[in-house]
């Protein structure tokens, strides 16, 4: 069985809910992702996703400027979290459920990885060629 572990990204970026949308965007640029994890700042708190679907919303449909908002505005928080050793059938059924594209991957209650739909596509097209 093919579980999350063998699929997820394991260096996931992250970002502080304080940081603005414009040093989220620059990130994204530096670093080549499409989402960021934003940071827990108690370990009560549940960990939220910054994705191009957000900031599309927030940035562009209703304005939102990039220098005044921060981070914890725009994400969604909180973000789906799945455990590693879910089968990839399953997170790929909860993806499908909720229309999510990834999922934030922990073990406890510590962050370990992101699994992106893409990753699990690619994982399928590489088995079957």
């Amino acid at each position: 069985m093919l579980t999350v572990k063998d699929v997820m990204v394991s260096e996931v970026v992250t970002i502080s809910p304080y940081s603005t949308l414009r040093e989220a965007l620059s990130t994204m640029k530096e670093r080549q992702v499409k989402s960021l994890v934003v940071e827990r700042q108690h370990a009560h708190d549940a960990y939220g996703m910054l994705s191009y679907r957000e900031l599309l919303d927030t940035v562009v449909a209703q304005e939102g400027d990039v220098d005044l908002l921060n981070v914890y505005d725009a994400a969604t928080i909180p973000a789906i979290t799945v455990n590693q050793q879910l089968s990839v059938r399953q997170a790929a059924a909860l993806m499908s459920r909720y229309r999510l594209s990834r999922l934030v991957v922990v073990e406890g209650n510590q962050l370990v990885g992101l699994l992106a739909m893409n990753d699990i596509l690619a994982r399928l097209m590489e088995e079957l060629t």
